[in-house]
């Protein structure tokens, strides 16, 4: 797999990560597939770009701010995508990342095709 391929997965995740870092829900949800699945413990599942905005800015909404991944490992997933796992720390929680599914789309740009983490506590 070229590395190319990983670079723009990690486009992606620092696409993301801007975007709600300045409290862009749209911006968020535009890194994710038509139809993803976001699996987001424990608030539950939510299915599509429209589900996964409004959920991104009701945790905005709440004063959820500065994202920040540590302990980042990138796994190749067939010959078009990667898979991201991580910590993840903000403003007032911290959590893990279990499974990001970051894949090429036809337009070349990364977005999750599946994306699953969790909530640990509170800071």
């Amino acid at each position: 797999m070229s590395s190319t391929i990983l670079e723009i997965c990690q486009q992606g995740i620092s696409d993301w990560q801007k975007a709600f870092n300045r409290q862009d829900a749209a911006g968020c949800a535009a890194q994710y597939a038509e139809n993803t699945i976001m699996l987001a413990k424990p608030f539950g599942e939510f299915k599509g770009r429209q589900a996964i905005e409004s959920f991104w800015q009701g945790i905005m909404d709440k004063g959820f701010k500065d994202v920040d991944y540590t302990h980042v490992t990138w796994e190749a997933m067939g010959d078009d995508g990667y898979i991201l796992t991580a910590h993840w720390t903000m403003n007032s929680a911290f959590g893990v990342v279990h499974h990001e599914h970051w894949q090429i789309q036809a337009d070349g740009k990364a977005r999750l095709a599946y994306d699953e983490f969790e909530v640990q506590g509170e800071r």
